[in-house]
């Protein structure tokens, strides 16, 4: 038996923000704008609460189906957050990463994207993996081309390809799995979020949508995945 302590990768599907600003009689982007805000709060927790990488699903490829006001104010509101967060989150000794189709992003977000990225590199506290434009299916088709042409101009040879070999060519690569992941707003799916990354992972499905998820509940959560038996395929130490 592996008895889990607290989850050293935590991935959050961020759900809910425009159903709550609604709930309010506000339009759905005041959600996506309280929801930023959450963000922060989440992000400055983590490192006092053990976690040391956070993966936060912040915009989804089937997304980009929304109307086109509510995309324009989301893709506003990133601009708005790496502006304004980078200084504080490079201060706090934190990594920021991105992962994605960037190609269908604007070319001042990618670039601002990437400018984060870099300043951020060297940091080591915590590691926020923000996955925008994101798709797993696409991420994991990606990948296994992107090997299969190494095999076909004679990189690699076929039987090299094997699970370490995907999990590196993954969008996430070079970070550990998910150990948790929690989803907000009531709703229990996965809507093509981390699937190769997330095959031994604990779920939590919370009530609360994203901006109310504050970092009490946040640790709450955590608390009770330590209570958790993490078996891996073997059986309970307890039969």
């Amino acid at each position: 038996m592996t008895r889990a302590k607290t989850p050293a990768h935590v991935a959050i599907i961020m759900d809910g923000n425009g159903r709550w600003a609604q709930n309010r009689g506000r339009p759905r982007t005041f959600g996506h704008q309280r929801g930023v805000e959450r963000v922060r709060e989440i992000v400055r927790a983590c490192p006092d609460l053990g976690v040391s990488t956070l993966t936060l699903f912040a915009f989804s490829s089937e997304n980009w189906k929304r109307p086109g006001y509510e995309v324009s104010v989301l893709m506003q509101l990133f601009r708005r957050y790496i502006v304004r967060e980078v200084d504080e989150l490079d201060s706090m000794d934190v990594r920021v990463r991105f992962i994605g189709n960037r190609a269908r992003l604007p070319r001042d977000l990618q670039r601002l994207m990437g400018q984060m990225e870099e300043r951020t590199a060297q940091n080591a506290r915590l590691t926020l993996q923000i996955a925008v434009s994101y798709g797993s299916r696409d991420e994991i088709t990606q990948a296994v081309q992107s090997l299969a042409q190494q095999a076909a101009d004679g990189q690699i040879a076929a039987q090299d390809i094997d699970e370490e070999a995907i999990s590196g060519a993954l969008f996430s690569g070079g970070l550990p799995d998910p150990d948790l992941v929690i989803r907000t707003s009531g709703e229990m799916r996965i809507s093509n979020f981390l699937l190769w990354q997330i095959a031994y992972a604990e779920f939590t499905f919370v009530e609360e949508c994203w901006p109310d998820f504050s970092p009490e509940l946040f640790a709450q959560v955590l608390a009770s995945y330590g209570t958790r038996e993490r078996r891996f395929g073997k059986i309970s130490a307890q039969l």
